[in-house]
This record gives structure tokens, C-alpha cells and sequence, in this order.
């Protein structure tokens, strides 16, 4: 067999756990992704050529697999790792993402779909047959993580933060808008109070739109002290950022905020982002609350009303 991959990872768990997060993720960082893959095609996958355009023969590999895989067989998943161990060979590890059965059930009933173990059944008696069923990789697995309280977005940070490499280049630059409303994001390194810009929630024809409508970021942007603000802050990110960089710090996040998270963040996590690509970084920016619903009894008057 050709171990040819620096790193493989397996990449398993329950179904809604967020496998679909981990996968896109670990792409977007280079990673070669294969999901739902027979057993029966993993040797040969591991003996295929490197696509064309591969930058190396180091690329990591990560392949998802679960209980909708076909000739899915944990125990015999096991053993086949087991096997493939290798001093001299690839690094193969096991992600397993695990979640609690009342955060699950609530998941599948937002989306309405069904589960894969529980197709003419409640969500709940699929759930706890695939936990049974998935005991021996968790058992094997030699990473875990409880997705229970993490949005998609926290579970991409993580996933980030622990498969990037310190030796892929830039750092993970993250930008996002979020409300105050429902608190700060965890792992923010530097976070930027936007509730001094006068607020769109109270005009009534800008409430309903957000920071991306042209019409609530023409009157966020006429704000007395806004060109001067933001524009310093973009100066502060642009001198900081090297020097993370230089400090081998792998993530960097950073975060805007507004009482309700729809917005004065949003309008500035927008233009921040630009500036910074124009810069020549390469942001992800993200809107946490973009989609949650206005609060008036929590917004205050913005300044000059």
C-alpha cells in the first residue's frame, strides 16, 4: 500500500453532530475530503494517485464516514485502523463528534429531516440505537468532541484551531458580527464595541434590513465619529495581524459587536473584511445573530436620537 498521506483522518460520530461542518472545514484548510466512503474503497483511495495540482505529497487526507455509509461496520472499522498502524507509514487518528440526545432530537426537529437509523420512527429511537452502534469507534477514537452547546461556527473555530498546522502558512483569520444581547464569542481575540454609532433599529424603514442593505449602511456610515473610528480600527488590525503571525499564533479571531447583532456589526464586519482582503488577508467573515429577531426592549436610543 502507498503511504503517501502526512496525515489521515477519520472523521465519524452521530449523526447531526456536525460531520458536515468538520468536513467543509478541514477542505477549506487544504484538506483532501472524502465522505461516506465504502469500506471497500478505502484501499483503493489510499492507493490512488494524488490529484493533479496536489501542492505535495503531504496533503492530509480526511474521510467521513458513518452510519449511512454503506457496508458501514464499526468493529470492522476498528480492526482496519488497527491494522493500517504504521510507525513508518501516515499519521491516522479518529475524530468522534458526540452529542447529547435532547440536542440532537431538537436538531433534526428544526430541519425536519429524518434520521438515518430512524426513518419510520421518532428521531429519539434512531439516536440511541446509533449511539450503540457507534460505541466501539468511539471507544477507539483518540479525539472527541461534544458538540452539544456549539453552533457551526464555534465547532469550525475548533476545528481550526486543531488541524490547521503551524506549517500551512498565514493564520486562520476569522471576522464576525454578533449581538452583546446574547453574549460574546468564546475564543474572540479582540472584540470591538460598535454601540456608539447611531442605531438603524430605530429608524421604522431600516428596522427590518441589516448591515447588508445599502440603504441601513448609508446611515451607519453617516455617523459623526464612524469614518474616524473604524478607519483607525482597520489601521490597528492591519499592524497587529504581521505580528501575530510573527508570534506563531495559528487563529486569529476577530469579533464586532451590537446590541442586537443585526446591524451596526454587521455593516462594520463587512467593510472591515474588505479592507483587510485589499490588504491582502484572507478573512472568513461570518454574522452569528444576523438572522435572530429585533429586541426592542433591549436596544437603546442610538447617539443623536
Amino acid at each position: 500500500m502507498t503511504r503517501d498521506r502526512k496525515h489521515i483522518v477519520l472523521v465519524t460520530g452521530m449523526s447531526g453532530a456536525g460531520k458536515s461542518t468538520v468536513l467543509k472545514t478541514l477542505e477549506d484548510l487544504g484538506w483532501e475530503v472524502v465522505d461516506n466512503l465504502p469500506l471497500l474503497l478505502l484501499d483503493r483511495l489510499l492507493d490512488a494517485p494524488l490529484p493533479e495540482g496536489s501542492p505535495d505529497d503531504s496533503q492530509p487526507l480526511a474521510i467521513g464516514i458513518g452510519a449511512r455509509t454503506r457496508d458501514f461496520d464499526p468493529d470492522r472499522i476498528v480492526r482496519r485502523l488497527r491494522d493500517m498502524r504504521d510507525p513508518n507509514g501516515p499519521e491516522i487518528s479518529t475524530l468522534f463528534l458526540d452529542c447529547a440526545g435532547p440536542e440532537l432530537e431538537r436538531r433534526y426537529s428544526e430541519t425536519r429531516r429524518r434520521h438515518p437509523l430512524a426513518l419510520d420512527r421518532p428521531a429519539s429511537g434512531g439516536i440511541d440505537r446509533e449511539r450503540a452502534l457507534l460505541k466501539p469507534l468511539r471507544d477507539w477514537a483518540n479525539r472527541l468532541i461534544d458538540t452539544t452547546a456549539m453552533s457551526a461556527n464555534e465547532l469550525a473555530q475548533v476545528i481550526r484551531t486543531g488541524f490547521a498546522g503551524g506549517d500551512r502558512g498565514e493564520p486562520i483569520l476569522s471576522v464576525r458580527s454578533f449581538g452583546f444581547s446574547r453574549g460574546v464569542p468564546r475564543n474572540a481575540d479582540l472584540v470591538f464595541d460598535m454601540r456608539f454609532l447611531r442605531n438603524p433599529h430605530w429608524d421604522a424603514q431600516l428596522r427590518p434590513g441589516t448591515g447588508l442593505d445599502a440603504d441601513v449602511s448609508a446611515y451607519i456610515a453617516a455617523d459623526p465619529a464612524y469614518e474616524a473610528a473604524v478607519g483607525r480600527i482597520e489601521d490597528l488590525l492591519i499592524l497587529l495581524l504581521p505580528r501575530y503571525r510573527a508570534e506563531g499564533k495559528s487563529y486569529v479571531t476577530v469579533a464586532f459587536g451590537c446590541t442586537g447583532g443585526r446591524h451596526r456589526s454587521v455593516h462594520v464586519t463587512e467593510r472591515v473584511g474588505a479592507r483587510l482582503r485589499e490588504a491582502g488577508f484572507s478573512p472568513t467573515v461570518s454574522h452569528r445573530d444576523l438572522g435572530a429577531a429585533p429586541q426592542d426592549s433591549l436596544e437603546g436610543p442610538s447617539v443623536g436620537t
